[in-house]
Order: structure tokens, then C-alpha cells, then sequence
């Protein structure tokens, strides 16, 4: 990750458990045209960048969350609704970085707007619902979540999600 990366994520290291910045292990960035089948490149990229990180046994579960960071994105944080031709600007971007014994990925999108949950995770809610759950899963299956707005130059919010690792094997 360059200097954009570092800049973009700033506000993330403030809002994670400590977690020295300057030892990331490895780090990767996708971006995501404005179209739903991003949501497959996105879990294509994830696995992709797990297995080179030999982390293929957290696969399921990093996947799952991902995928509803990047749906939310597509769904609440653009201006218009995506697209079936390709968006060249790739509005969304996965970040995924991994330091010794945890992993973090990381949403951004173009819009400023707090993500919402419709149900209170903590208590059962409607889950034959369509939408409306996914935050909910990605407290459920992450070991911690939150979101920052974009500051300076760039704008939109990135929403992140934390993960301890359980497979973890040297680089």
C-alpha cells in the first residue's frame, strides 16, 4: 500500500484496537467498478490475497463479510444505483491488510453517510428479510467493526471490520 493507502486509512488506525501501523505484513487494494458483480470480484480478490497470504482457512468467513461491506457500498454509498456496464472510475474500494495475528478489511465509498443497521443486532429481528441484516453480520462474524469519514482531499467513509486470526502461518 503507498502513501495513498496510508493517508486513506489514518482515521482507521484510530478507531482499531492498537495495532502498530508501521507492521502491517502485507496489505492489498481492489478497486470496484459501480455494478453488482463487483460483489464477486471483491470475494475473488479476497481469496485471491488470502491464499498468497496462506490464510485460506479464514476464507469462509472474511468473504462473508466482505461481501456485505461491498454491497452496502454499492447499494447506499453511491449517488445513483450501480450499473450493468462498467463504471471507470471504481467508486468503491476493498482494502485488506494483515499484520501477525489479525486481519483487517476495509470498505470505501464515495459517500459521507454513517452505515445503518434497520435491526438491533443484539436481539432477533425479522431475518427473512431481504436487506437490512448485513451489518449485523458483519458484527457477527468479525471480531469488531466501525467506520470513519474520508477527511482532506478525498470523500466518503470507509467501513472497516477486524478479524484475529485463527490459521495463522508464516509469509
Amino acid at each position: 500500500m503507498g502513501t495513498e493507502g496510508s493517508t486513506v486509512l489514518e482515521p482507521l488506525w484510530r478507531g482499531l484496537p492498537h495495532l502498530d501501523h508501521s507492521t502491517v505484513s502485507g496489505s492489498a487494494t481492489c478497486a470496484l467498478p459501480a455494478r453488482f458483480d463487483a460483489v464477486k470480484s471483491a470475494r475473488d480478490f479476497t481469496r485471491e490475497t488470502l491464499q498468497r497470504w496462506r490464510l485460506e482457512g479464514e476464507f469462509d468467513t472474511v468473504a462473508l463479510v466482505v461481501s456485505e461491506l461491498v454491497t452496502n457500498a454499492l447499494r447506499h454509498g453511491l449517488t445513483a444505483p450501480p450499473t450493468p456496464v462498467p463504471d471507470p472510475s471504481s467508486p468503491v474500494r476493498l482494502d485488506l491488510m494483515r499484520w501477525a495475528s489479525r486481519l483487517v478489511c476495509a470498505v470505501r465509498d464515495p459517500s459521507g453517510a454513517p452505515p445503518e443497521t434497520t435491526n438491533n443486532c443484539t436481539e432477533y429481528g425479522d431475518f427473512t428479510a431481504e436487506s437490512g441484516r448485513g451489518l449485523c453480520l458483519v458484527e457477527s462474524f468479525s471480531d469488531g467493526w466501525g467506520w470513519h469519514p474520508m477527511t482532506g482531499m478525498m470523500r466518503g467513509k470507509v467501513v472497516w471490520a477486524l478479524f484475529r486470526l485463527t490459521s495463522v502461518r508464516p509469509l
